[in-house]
Order: C-alpha cells, then structure tokens, then sequence
C-alpha cells in the first residue's frame, strides 16, 4: 500500500453487522518494551501491537547502530531518550523532518538534572540528539511541567527506579493526559515497582524490575473509529473484541463520550458491543485526558450536526501534524467550522446546511494516521476519497482490511 497516493471509499450496501479483532494498545506495548528492557529483556509480552510505532520500538531497542531513526514515533523517541540515558548506550536519535520539529527540550533538561550528558545536533531544544552517558550525581527530586506530553513524565518514572536514589517527581500546572500516566504507574506495578502519588508529587524509590508475563489489551483508540461508524450508519452492531470494562487506557473514555452522540456500549465476554441509541443536539467534552480522540468527535458531531465545545486539545498542535489546523482545513470541506471561541476554547458547528455530492470529497492526511481514520466513516453519508491512506500503518495497520470486511467498497484511486 506504500505506493498508493489515494482509496476510494464507498459505503455497505446494507447493514452493518461485523466482528472486528482490533489492534493492541500500542501505549501499553512501548511501555511494556522498555519495562522488559530494563529487565535485559526477561519479561514475556504477549498481544503486542502490530502499529508500527510498537515495530520500531522493539526494532532499535536491540539495534547495534549508533543513530536510531524513530521515523514518526513520538513516544518511541521520548521513552527511548530516557531509556537511552540509563542505560548508557551513546546514541544518537532522529527522525523524519516533523519529528525533528517536535520539542524534546523539557525531558532533555530534566534527564540532565539528573547527570545525562545529551547534547543537539541541530535546532536547540529538538532532535536530532546526542545522549552520551547518564553519571548520576545524586539529584533525585525534579518539577517538570504537567501540561505539555505525559509522555515526558512517563519516560523518566520508567527509569526512576534504576536510579541510585529514585526519584521524587513534582508535577507543576495542570497535568494532561493524567489517564497515560497511572497506565505507566499501573504497568509498572505489574513488574514489581512500588510509587506513590500524592497530590502533585510521584515518588519511586531505587528499586529493580521484576521479570513477569503481560498481555496487552486491544487499543481504545482504534476502537474510536468504529464508534464513529456506528454513530453516522443507518443501522449497525459492531462487537470490538480484546477490549476490557476496566482499562489502563485513557482512551477508554469514548465509551462515555459517545453514548450521547448516538452509540451504546455493552460489555459482553471478550469485548463489547455498539449499538445505536438517540443523540443529543449539543455536547461538551473536556479532551485533557483523551486528546487523541478528538479528531474523532469532532467529525462525528460535524456529520451529525452537534454542536460540539471541545477544550483540552492544546497539545494537538504539536502532534504528526498540526491536528486543530489540519480539522479545520477538512471539515470545512463538509460545511463545517473548528473554531476557537475563548482561551483554549473550541467549537465545531455546521455552517452550511451540507448535502451529498455526486463527486467524492478528496480528505487530506497531513501524515497524520488519525487524520485519515477520523475522516473515513465520513463514507456512510459520501463518497470519499483519502489521500495517503498507507498513514494508517502508524497504529491501525489493517483499519482498511477491516473496513472490507464490514462491507466498505474500497477502489485504489
């Protein structure tokens, strides 16, 4: 599918009825990798995510090269910076041009508080870095800003035990994404590490991994999509397996987020079942926790003119691709606005009383996987057509296989 420049995407001709095996968490994958590292790789992890980003993980943490190319890989390059560092390996990380464009400056300034010797190669304050050693110097209380990526504070909890003195971990300004780091925590108490939350304060004392099996559940956020599906087709029950009732995923939160735009979850054996139920006119959701499935939302409530109030999604400006631009550039494509109305206050609302068109309507991807997912279930109600639809490999690399299977026609165009 590399080569593919665009699919064409028509709907089922009839209702939906599918099964579908989502992919594994691949946040709970890269978390579980760098634990097993950490243990010189004598955990069993079992269900571990086919995306991409979880490939590359695993592919350079037992690379013998000195430069490691993340490609894309946000979290692979924040986890594996600190881990990295640790462990004394004298790497250097990069990776494609937008990663180079992703701040890293924060965790960087943190791990050298610490002892890491790390320097930039190019732009200060992003990749491509130079980690070359971590002497520890016997700090072991930090503040990091709690606004910005969980993933930095994952990333040093992670190594916090294999630090001579722990690590007493303040967490300043409002904290984000609050859902990844109790995943972390949570995850890292199934290998045997003790911590301690306390109000803005995670304390973890020296302390070694101990070797376990982990089974990673199915990704939440992937099954987004099929809520979405669920939520714009005329009839459908779609049963998402691999899914648990109590998840370490914030994502989890779709479940709740959709019941009033039209989606009803029913947890059975193995997984849980979507069906239909009524919507509301207008919805509010707070996106801190669960940024990543705003897209989602907000393309959902655009199709089913919702009024949607969305706050929380800051951090989507510095993602694959500027999120809340490349949202407004697509929707508007379908009559739609994003719109800030107040301080980190957005709104989608249809300003146009949108109809069908004989012609597909051509969604851009931005390199964004999520872009091209978000946009997809956009097919019950038109043809579309996505450009760069191969994206997807970066977290869902059969979502067009399953598409297929739940009676999308889909053309390479």
């Amino acid at each position: 599918m590399s080569d593919i420049q665009s699919l064409l995407l028509h709907k089922p001709s009839g209702n939906i009825q599918t099964s579908v095996l989502l992919p594994a968490s691949k946040s709970e994958s890269n978390r579980a990798l760098i634990i097993d590292a950490l243990t010189n790789h004598q955990c069993t992890l079992q269900n571990l995510s086919e995306a991409r980003d979880t490939q590359t993980m695993q592919r350079l943490l037992h690379s013998q090269e000195q430069t490691l190319d993340v490609i894309d890989a946000g979290t692979t390059m924040r986890f594996l910076t600190a881990y990295v560092a640790i462990t004394n390996k004298n790497k250097i990380l990069t990776g494609t041009a937008r990663m180079c464009e992703r701040p890293i400056s924060i965790l960087v300034d943190a791990l050298r508080s610490l002892g890491a010797n790390i320097s930039y190669l190019a732009k200060e304050g992003f990749p491509p870095i130079h980690i070359k050693s971590l002497v520890y110097n016997g700090v072991n209380e930090l503040a990091i800003r709690g606004d910005v990526s969980s993933q930095y504070i994952s990333a040093l909890l992670m190594i916090a035990p294999a630090l001579p003195g722990g690590l007493k971990l303040k967490l300043t300004g409002h904290v984000g994404s609050k859902p990844y780091i109790q995943m972390t925590l949570k995850q890292m108490e199934h290998f045997g590490i003790h911590s301690q939350w306390n109000d803005n304060i995670i304390s973890i004392s020296s302390q070694t991994y101990k070797p376990a099996t982990f089974w990673v559940e199915s990704d939440w956020s992937a099954a987004s999509y099929w809520y979405s599906i669920v939520a714009l087709a005329e009839d459908a029950a779609i049963e998402l397996r691999g899914l648990k009732p109590h998840s370490l995923q914030g994502d989890s939160a779709i479940a709740g987020i959709m019941e009033p735009l039209g989606v009803q979850s029913t947890f059975v054996e193995g997984g849980v079942r979507l069906t239909k139920t009524a919507t509301v006119e207008k919805t509010s959701v707070d996106f801190t926790h669960c940024p990543d499935l705003a897209q989602t939302v907000a393309v959902i409530c655009a199709a089913k003119n919702i009024h949607l109030t969305l706050t929380g999604i800051e951090s989507l400006k510095i993602k694959e691709t500027d999120r809340v631009k490349a949202l407004q550039q697509e929707l508007s494509k379908f009559g739609a606005t994003l719109q800030e109305t107040g301080k980190e206050v957005y709104e989608v609302t249809r300003i146009a009383d949108w109809q069908p068109t004989a012609q597909p309507v051509t969604v851009e991807t931005y390199d964004d996987h999520r872009m091209a997912m978000a946009f997809a279930p956009l097919a019950l109600l038109q043809d579309v057509q996505i450009m760069h639809p191969q994206v997807v490999v970066k977290s869902y690399p059969r979502f067009w296989q399953d598409l297929k299977q739940a009676g999308f026609t889909i053309t390479e165009n």
